[in-house]
Protein backbone atom coordinates (compact mmCIF):
# COMPACT_ATOMS: atom_id res chain seq x y z
CA UNK A 1 0.00 0.00 0.00
CA UNK A 2 1.58 3.37 -1.09
CA UNK A 3 0.28 6.70 0.36
CA UNK A 4 1.53 10.03 -0.78
CA UNK A 5 1.83 13.20 1.30
CA UNK A 6 -1.46 14.67 -0.61
CA UNK A 7 -3.18 11.76 -0.14
CA UNK A 8 -2.50 11.75 3.70
CA UNK A 9 -3.40 15.48 3.88
CA UNK A 10 -6.61 14.85 2.35
CA UNK A 11 -7.74 11.92 4.96
CA UNK A 12 -6.33 13.93 7.94
CA UNK A 13 -7.59 17.28 7.00
CA UNK A 14 -4.18 18.59 6.90
CA UNK A 15 -1.62 20.69 4.23
CA UNK A 16 1.20 20.06 2.85
CA UNK A 17 4.48 21.20 3.08
CA UNK A 18 7.53 20.18 0.84
CA UNK A 19 7.07 17.43 -1.75
CA UNK A 20 3.12 16.65 -2.38
CA UNK A 21 4.36 13.25 -4.33
CA UNK A 22 6.30 11.64 -1.46
CA UNK A 23 5.09 8.52 -0.96
CA UNK A 24 5.32 5.94 1.85
CA UNK A 25 4.76 2.57 2.59
CA UNK A 26 5.14 1.51 5.95
CA UNK A 27 5.11 3.79 9.51
CA UNK A 28 7.80 4.57 11.82
CA UNK A 29 8.78 6.30 15.23
CA UNK A 30 10.36 9.47 14.13
CA UNK A 31 13.61 8.28 15.96
CA UNK A 32 13.75 5.40 13.87
CA UNK A 33 12.73 6.65 10.73
CA UNK A 34 13.95 5.11 7.25
CA UNK A 35 12.87 6.18 3.43
CA UNK A 36 9.57 5.39 2.66
CA UNK A 37 7.76 5.53 5.96
CA UNK A 38 5.75 7.97 7.63
CA UNK A 39 6.31 9.14 11.18
CA UNK A 40 4.77 11.89 13.30
CA UNK A 41 6.02 14.40 16.32
CA UNK A 42 3.23 15.74 18.78
CA UNK A 43 5.97 15.58 21.80
CA UNK A 44 8.29 18.71 21.78
CA UNK A 45 10.55 16.50 23.42
CA UNK A 46 11.36 14.34 20.09
CA UNK A 47 12.03 17.78 18.28
CA UNK A 48 15.59 17.24 17.92
CA UNK A 49 14.87 14.03 15.66
CA UNK A 50 12.84 15.50 13.50
CA UNK A 51 15.88 17.27 11.98
CA UNK A 52 18.06 14.13 11.35
CA UNK A 53 15.23 11.85 10.21
CA UNK A 54 15.40 9.22 7.75
CA UNK A 55 11.15 8.96 7.59
CA UNK A 56 10.07 10.91 3.73
CA UNK A 57 6.64 12.34 5.61
CA UNK A 58 6.34 13.85 8.88
CA UNK A 59 3.11 14.53 10.66
CA UNK A 60 3.63 17.70 12.59
CA UNK A 61 0.83 20.19 14.93
CA UNK A 62 -0.29 23.45 12.84
CA UNK A 63 1.57 25.63 14.82
CA UNK A 64 4.73 24.06 15.21
CA UNK A 65 7.48 25.96 14.56
CA UNK A 66 10.77 24.26 13.45
CA UNK A 67 14.08 25.50 15.05
CA UNK A 68 16.40 24.49 12.55
CA UNK A 69 15.79 23.55 8.30
CA UNK A 70 13.74 20.10 8.23
CA UNK A 71 14.65 17.43 5.10
CA UNK A 72 11.75 15.85 5.37
CA UNK A 73 8.53 16.45 3.79
CA UNK A 74 5.55 17.71 6.84
CA UNK A 75 2.10 17.53 6.40
CA UNK A 76 0.94 19.49 9.50
CA UNK A 77 -2.31 18.94 10.99
CA UNK A 78 -4.87 19.93 13.84
CA UNK A 79 -3.32 16.94 16.08
CA UNK A 80 -0.65 14.92 15.30
CA UNK A 81 -1.01 12.05 17.82
CA UNK A 82 -5.05 11.52 16.50
CA UNK A 83 -3.97 11.78 13.21
CA UNK A 84 -1.43 8.77 13.16
CA UNK A 85 -4.01 7.18 15.25
CA UNK A 86 -6.71 7.44 12.33
CA UNK A 87 -3.89 6.49 9.60
CA UNK A 88 -3.06 2.93 11.87
CA UNK A 89 -6.47 2.33 11.81
CA UNK A 90 -7.28 2.58 8.31
CA UNK A 91 -3.88 0.78 7.88
CA UNK A 92 -4.99 -2.23 9.77
CA UNK A 93 -8.35 -2.18 8.23
CA UNK A 94 -7.19 -2.76 5.12
CA UNK A 95 -5.52 -6.15 5.80
CA UNK A 96 -6.66 -9.23 4.80
CA UNK A 97 -8.80 -10.74 7.39
CA UNK A 98 -8.77 -14.03 8.04
CA UNK A 99 -12.14 -15.91 7.79
CA UNK A 100 -12.75 -19.56 8.33
CA UNK A 101 -13.17 -22.19 11.28
CA UNK A 102 -10.27 -24.38 11.29
CA UNK A 103 -10.95 -28.31 11.74
CA UNK A 104 -9.24 -28.29 14.81
CA UNK A 105 -11.72 -25.54 16.56
CA UNK A 106 -14.58 -26.84 19.01
CA UNK A 107 -17.95 -25.30 18.10
CA UNK A 108 -20.74 -26.89 19.96
CA UNK A 109 -23.50 -28.37 18.08
CA UNK A 110 -26.41 -25.88 19.86
CA UNK A 111 -23.73 -22.90 19.35
CA UNK A 112 -24.57 -20.12 16.67
CA UNK A 113 -21.84 -18.79 15.17
CA UNK A 114 -22.44 -15.56 12.12
CA UNK A 115 -20.98 -15.07 9.43
CA UNK A 116 -17.21 -14.46 8.24
CA UNK A 117 -15.91 -15.56 11.64
CA UNK A 118 -12.72 -16.74 12.18
CA UNK A 119 -12.06 -19.42 14.82
CA UNK A 120 -8.14 -20.85 15.17
CA UNK A 121 -7.32 -24.41 16.24
CA UNK A 122 -8.81 -25.11 19.66
CA UNK A 123 -10.54 -22.06 20.01
CA UNK A 124 -14.24 -23.28 22.00
CA UNK A 125 -17.28 -22.37 21.55
CA UNK A 126 -20.04 -24.02 24.19
CA UNK A 127 -23.44 -24.63 24.17
CA UNK A 128 -25.87 -22.48 23.36
CA UNK A 129 -23.21 -19.59 22.58
CA UNK A 130 -23.21 -17.02 20.22
CA UNK A 131 -20.75 -15.54 17.92
CA UNK A 132 -21.69 -12.51 16.18
CA UNK A 133 -20.65 -11.90 12.33
CA UNK A 134 -17.22 -11.38 12.07
CA UNK A 135 -15.53 -12.32 14.82
CA UNK A 136 -12.23 -13.50 15.64
CA UNK A 137 -11.50 -16.24 18.07
CA UNK A 138 -7.33 -16.96 17.95
CA UNK A 139 -5.89 -20.29 19.55
CA UNK A 140 -7.47 -21.77 23.04
CA UNK A 141 -9.69 -18.65 22.83
CA UNK A 142 -12.90 -20.08 24.96
CA UNK A 143 -16.33 -18.58 25.08
CA UNK A 144 -18.58 -20.43 27.75
CA UNK A 145 -22.29 -21.63 27.70
CA UNK A 146 -24.34 -19.25 26.88
CA UNK A 147 -22.23 -16.55 26.49
CA UNK A 148 -22.31 -13.71 23.63
CA UNK A 149 -19.84 -12.37 22.05
CA UNK A 150 -20.59 -9.35 19.29
CA UNK A 151 -20.15 -8.57 15.79
CA UNK A 152 -16.33 -8.34 14.51
CA UNK A 153 -15.02 -8.51 18.34
CA UNK A 154 -11.33 -10.39 18.82
CA UNK A 155 -10.72 -12.67 21.05
CA UNK A 156 -6.79 -13.23 21.32
CA UNK A 157 -4.91 -16.40 22.95
CA UNK A 158 -6.30 -17.84 25.74
CA UNK A 159 -8.61 -15.07 26.20
CA UNK A 160 -11.67 -16.68 28.57
CA UNK A 161 -15.75 -15.32 28.45
CA UNK A 162 -16.98 -17.54 31.09
CA UNK A 163 -20.50 -18.91 30.50
CA UNK A 164 -23.59 -16.26 29.92
CA UNK A 165 -21.61 -13.50 29.98
CA UNK A 166 -22.31 -11.15 27.40
CA UNK A 167 -19.22 -9.41 25.06
CA UNK A 168 -20.77 -6.11 22.94
CA UNK A 169 -19.56 -5.23 19.35
CA UNK A 170 -16.03 -4.28 18.20
CA UNK A 171 -14.40 -5.28 21.64
CA UNK A 172 -11.14 -6.81 21.86
CA UNK A 173 -9.93 -9.12 24.56
CA UNK A 174 -6.11 -9.52 24.46
CA UNK A 175 -4.54 -12.72 25.48
CA UNK A 176 -5.01 -14.14 28.90
CA UNK A 177 -7.91 -11.72 29.88
CA UNK A 178 -10.59 -13.37 31.46
CA UNK A 179 -14.36 -11.74 32.24
CA UNK A 180 -16.93 -13.59 34.30
CA UNK A 181 -14.97 -15.61 36.70
CA UNK A 182 -16.22 -15.78 40.55
CA UNK A 183 -16.25 -12.54 42.50
CA UNK A 184 -14.77 -12.54 45.34
CA UNK A 185 -17.15 -13.31 47.94
CA UNK A 186 -16.89 -15.45 51.03
CA UNK A 187 -18.73 -15.74 54.65
CA UNK A 188 -16.59 -16.11 57.53
CA UNK A 189 -17.76 -19.38 59.57
CA UNK A 190 -16.33 -20.70 62.50
CA UNK A 191 -15.01 -23.58 60.07
CA UNK A 192 -13.44 -21.08 58.04
CA UNK A 193 -14.97 -19.50 54.72
CA UNK A 194 -17.92 -20.48 53.36
CA UNK A 195 -17.88 -19.70 49.33
CA UNK A 196 -20.91 -17.33 48.10
CA UNK A 197 -22.02 -18.49 44.77
CA UNK A 198 -21.99 -15.93 42.35
CA UNK A 199 -24.56 -16.33 39.59
CA UNK A 200 -24.42 -12.91 37.92
CA UNK A 201 -22.80 -12.82 34.64
CA UNK A 202 -20.70 -9.92 33.19
CA UNK A 203 -22.02 -7.36 30.24
CA UNK A 204 -18.88 -5.86 28.31
CA UNK A 205 -20.71 -3.10 25.89
CA UNK A 206 -19.55 -2.20 22.64
CA UNK A 207 -15.71 -0.66 21.56
CA UNK A 208 -14.37 -2.02 24.98
CA UNK A 209 -10.67 -3.00 24.70
CA UNK A 210 -9.44 -5.40 27.61
CA UNK A 211 -5.89 -5.97 27.99
CA UNK A 212 -3.63 -8.68 28.43
CA UNK A 213 -4.17 -10.82 32.03
CA UNK A 214 -7.31 -8.60 32.82
CA UNK A 215 -9.54 -9.64 34.83
CA UNK A 216 -13.58 -8.69 35.36
CA UNK A 217 -15.17 -10.58 38.04
CA UNK A 218 -19.31 -11.85 37.46
CA UNK A 219 -21.42 -10.86 39.95
CA UNK A 220 -22.73 -12.13 43.21
CA UNK A 221 -26.15 -11.32 41.71
CA UNK A 222 -27.23 -9.11 38.35
CA UNK A 223 -24.29 -7.80 36.26
CA UNK A 224 -21.43 -6.25 36.41
CA UNK A 225 -21.30 -3.80 33.58
CA UNK A 226 -18.43 -2.01 31.60
CA UNK A 227 -20.15 0.15 29.63
CA UNK A 228 -19.23 1.42 26.25
CA UNK A 229 -15.50 2.39 25.15
CA UNK A 230 -14.15 1.13 27.89
CA UNK A 231 -10.02 1.03 27.54
CA UNK A 232 -8.38 -1.52 30.06
CA UNK A 233 -4.98 -1.89 30.42
CA UNK A 234 -3.42 -4.96 31.07
CA UNK A 235 -3.19 -6.76 34.83
CA UNK A 236 -6.39 -4.74 35.60
CA UNK A 237 -8.57 -6.26 38.12
CA UNK A 238 -12.12 -5.49 37.79
CA UNK A 239 -14.22 -7.02 40.88
CA UNK A 240 -17.93 -8.24 41.28
CA UNK A 241 -20.53 -5.79 40.87
CA UNK A 242 -18.42 -2.67 39.84
CA UNK A 243 -20.27 -0.75 37.03
CA UNK A 244 -17.16 0.99 34.72
CA UNK A 245 -18.54 4.15 32.98
CA UNK A 246 -18.20 4.40 29.46
CA UNK A 247 -14.74 5.91 27.95
CA UNK A 248 -12.97 5.53 31.21
CA UNK A 249 -9.37 4.50 30.89
CA UNK A 250 -7.19 2.61 33.09
CA UNK A 251 -3.19 1.74 33.29
CA UNK A 252 -2.04 -1.17 34.37
CA UNK A 253 -2.62 -2.73 37.62
CA UNK A 254 -5.16 -0.74 38.25
CA UNK A 255 -7.59 -2.68 41.43
CA UNK A 256 -11.09 -1.69 41.75
CA UNK A 257 -12.88 -3.69 44.91
CA UNK A 258 -16.81 -4.95 44.90
CA UNK A 259 -19.75 -3.09 43.94
CA UNK A 260 -17.97 0.27 42.85
CA UNK A 261 -19.31 2.41 40.24
CA UNK A 262 -16.67 4.66 38.42
CA UNK A 263 -18.09 7.22 36.23
CA UNK A 264 -17.90 7.98 32.87
CA UNK A 265 -14.26 9.78 31.08
CA UNK A 266 -12.54 9.22 33.92
CA UNK A 267 -8.30 8.24 33.73
CA UNK A 268 -6.67 6.38 36.17
CA UNK A 269 -2.68 5.88 36.41
CA UNK A 270 -0.93 2.52 36.91
CA UNK A 271 -1.41 0.67 40.48
CA UNK A 272 -4.73 2.98 41.26
CA UNK A 273 -6.63 1.08 44.11
CA UNK A 274 -10.40 2.09 44.59
CA UNK A 275 -12.22 0.75 47.91
CA UNK A 276 -15.22 -1.17 47.56
CA UNK A 277 -18.97 0.17 47.98
CA UNK A 278 -17.44 3.57 46.83
CA UNK A 279 -18.88 6.09 43.54
CA UNK A 280 -16.40 8.25 41.48
CA UNK A 281 -18.30 10.53 39.54
CA UNK A 282 -17.63 11.74 35.63
CA UNK A 283 -13.81 13.12 34.90
CA UNK A 284 -11.87 12.06 37.58
CA UNK A 285 -7.95 11.84 37.08
CA UNK A 286 -6.32 10.06 39.20
CA UNK A 287 -2.32 9.95 39.32
CA UNK A 288 -0.22 6.65 39.49
CA UNK A 289 -0.39 4.49 42.45
CA UNK A 290 -2.97 6.41 44.47
CA UNK A 291 -5.45 4.92 46.45
CA UNK A 292 -9.40 5.92 46.54
CA UNK A 293 -10.53 5.28 50.04
CA UNK A 294 -13.35 7.47 50.56
CA UNK A 295 -14.08 11.30 50.65
CA UNK A 296 -16.48 13.44 48.53
CA UNK A 297 -14.09 14.96 46.39
CA UNK A 298 -13.89 12.23 43.71
CA UNK A 299 -17.45 11.54 44.40
CA UNK A 300 -18.77 14.88 42.78
CA UNK A 301 -16.23 14.15 39.51
CA UNK A 302 -14.71 17.07 37.23
CA UNK A 303 -11.21 16.72 39.86
CA UNK A 304 -7.62 15.50 39.62
CA UNK A 305 -6.20 13.51 42.52
CA UNK A 306 -3.03 11.55 43.96
CA UNK A 307 -1.56 10.13 46.82
CA UNK A 308 -3.01 7.45 49.81
CA UNK A 309 -5.57 8.28 50.31
CA UNK A 310 -5.99 10.59 47.30
CA UNK A 311 -6.74 14.21 47.82
CA UNK A 312 -6.14 16.96 45.43
CA UNK A 313 -3.34 16.82 43.19
CA UNK A 314 -2.13 20.45 43.99
CA UNK A 315 -2.33 19.55 47.70
CA UNK A 316 -0.87 16.75 47.25
CA UNK A 317 2.09 18.28 45.60
CA UNK A 318 2.91 21.37 47.75
CA UNK A 319 2.43 18.54 50.79
CA UNK A 320 5.15 16.32 48.72
CA UNK A 321 7.24 19.36 48.66
CA UNK A 322 7.47 19.96 52.24
CA UNK A 323 8.04 16.21 53.17
CA UNK A 324 10.96 16.44 50.55
CA UNK A 325 12.85 19.04 53.10
CA UNK A 326 11.66 17.26 56.58
CA UNK A 327 15.24 16.13 57.26
CA UNK A 328 16.50 19.65 56.66
CA UNK A 329 13.52 21.11 59.21
CA UNK A 330 14.55 18.38 61.35
CA UNK A 331 17.99 19.70 61.54
CA UNK A 332 16.98 23.17 62.03
CA UNK A 333 14.58 22.41 64.37
CA UNK A 334 17.04 20.63 66.73
CA UNK A 335 19.16 24.00 66.14
CA UNK A 336 16.31 25.99 67.68
CA UNK A 337 15.56 23.81 70.27
CA UNK A 338 19.54 23.85 71.47
CA UNK A 339 19.28 27.43 71.08
CA UNK A 340 16.63 28.16 72.94
CA UNK A 341 17.94 25.46 75.75
CA UNK A 342 20.91 27.54 75.92
CA UNK A 343 18.93 30.97 76.29
CA UNK A 344 17.58 29.10 79.17
CA UNK A 345 20.79 28.36 81.42
CA UNK A 346 21.83 31.88 80.57
CA UNK A 347 18.76 32.87 82.62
Amino acid sequence: MVFTAEQIAGLTGGTVEGDQNAQVTTFAKIEEGKSGALSFLANLQYEHYLYETQSTIVLVNRDFKPQHPVRTTLVRVDNAYESVAKLLQLYQSMQQKRVGIDPLAYVAPTAKVGKDVYLAPFAVVGDGAEIGDGAQLHPHATVGSGAKIGNNTIMYPNAVVYHDCVVGNNCILHAGSVVGADGFGFAPTADGYEKIPQIGIVTIEDNVEIGANTCIDRSTMGSTYVRRGVKLDNLVQIAHNCEVGSHTVMSAQVGVAGSTKIGEWCVFGGQVGITGHYSVGNHVTVGAQSGIAGGNLARKGNCTLMGSPAIDAKRWSRNVAVVNNLAAMQQELTELKKQIEEMKAKG
